[in-house]
């Protein structure tokens, strides 16, 4: 990802970054996903000494087929 950054002094001092819209989305969306992928790795390893029940068991049991 390529952002296109425009720095805002203060006092001579870096205060602000503005960026194209475009670039902030994708940035949201990135920070997203990297979340989600967090609590997907910690919902397993929570859950890696519960039983496992085999996908073709669910959907027989809920009638699915």
């Amino acid at each position: 990802m390529t952002l296109h950054p425009q720095i805002i002094e203060k006092e001579e001092k870096k205060e602000f970054v503005i960026l194209p819209y475009e670039e902030f989305i994708v940035i949201i969306e990135e920070l997203e996903n990297y979340e989600d992928l967090k609590d997907l790795r910690e919902a397993k390893e929570n859950s890696k000494h519960e039983e496992r029940i085999p996908f073709s068991k669910v959907v027989k049991d809920l009638d699915l087929k």
